[in-house]
């Protein structure tokens, strides 16, 4: 008989046990659980539910709604997210994987949540969203759920090994400077001004990684500011998710500053900094395929190694 209840301490042992059996291609340790999961503000064991067949974990889904802001006042009320969700291989196409998700939903349902996404959950996403290659069961499964594709955004990897700055990234930097421009690394004047224009301008989860990222430990000369004069214009980091020095980003100039090369100057500013510290490669997550940014990152190189679809359904209140 199967069995089913929403966390209790000390089952993340056996939670990671399976998550490591069961999501091959995306293992994770009792640290990044820890950090991304258990001590997430959002977190509450309710929204994690388990299976148990005779008394062994055989599936677990995770769902979880803003206690905390992400920035001002916003509990995105309408929002809630399923982050990921797994079955052991045994036992999948036998209800519990249904079960779990209907008992996910009903929870963020209960709590007043309409739009249910899997899985753009910031700030501790696990991954952006289901990658279709590497688990096309679970993406179909996700669509008989009643999960609609919104995008599909692509991670990216780029080998260090060789590396150095174009001419042409040393001229236009050199032009933007005699036009008034700056590139440095960050200094504590500048932090104010760089979170408040994550924050802004793009995503009050760029403005935290930020943040937190330095209070963890995060070098300052990991973080590359641009202005022009005194106006903060442009941003790229390195390092400031989970203290992985080649995870790059985020990264972001002015949308009305952009077609000047910013983003390019400070792409290679970082590029050059990582490669300075002995590191053979950059990598991220989640960009758009075919964004300005998406553009400018294949242009240097990058090449994309996965593919992920961000989903969603609509339930009733």
């Amino acid at each position: 008989m199967t069995t089913y209840r929403s966390y209790q301490s000390g089952d993340e042992i056996e939670i990671i046990s399976l998550w490591n059996e069961s999501l091959l291609k995306d293992p994770i340790n009792q640290k990044r659980f820890r950090n991304l999961v258990l001590l997430d503000a959002n977190f509450d064991p309710k929204g994690m539910r388990l299976a148990y067949e005779d008394n062994q974990l055989v599936g677990c889904v995770y769902a979880v709604r803003r206690l905390l802001p992400m920035y001002g006042t916003d509990l995105e009320p309408d929002n809630g997210w399923i982050p990921f969700f797994f079955v052991h291989p045994n036992y999948r196409l036998s209800g519990i994987g249904s079960q779990l998700m209907n008992d996910a939903v009903e929870f963020l349902q209960s709590e007043g949540r309409s739009n249910i996404f899997f899985a753009s959950y910031a700030p501790n996403y696990i991954l952006p969203g289901i990658d279709e290659a590497a688990y096309p069961g679970a993406y179909e499964f996700l669509q008989k759920q009643g999960f609609d594709k919104l995008y599909s955004p692509v991670a990216m990897d780029l080998s260090l090994v060789g590396y150095q700055v174009p001419e042409d990234v040393i001229k236009l930097k050199n032009q933007r400077i005699e036009e008034g421009y700056t590139f440095s690394k960050a200094e504590d004047k500048d932090l104010y001004d760089v979170i408040r224009f994550a924050n802004e301008v793009f995503n009050p989860d760029w403005g935290r990684a930020i943040r937190e990222g330095i209070i963890q430990g995060l070098p300052m000369e990991r973080i590359f500011v641009a202005r022009d004069g005194e106006k903060m214009v442009g941003f790229c980091i390195y390092g400031g998710y989970e203290g992985i020095p080649e995870r790059f980003g985020p990264f972001g100039v002015d949308p009305e500053q952009q077609g000047k090369g910013l983003g390019k100057i400070l792409l290679h500013e970082a590029l050059q900094s990582m490669r300075s510290e002995g590191l053979h490669g950059a990598w991220f997550l989640w960009t758009g395929e075919k964004t300005s940014a998406g553009y400018l990152y294949k242009k240097t190189g990058f090449e994309i190694t996965r593919q992920f679809h961000v989903m969603k359904k609509t339930v009733d209140k």
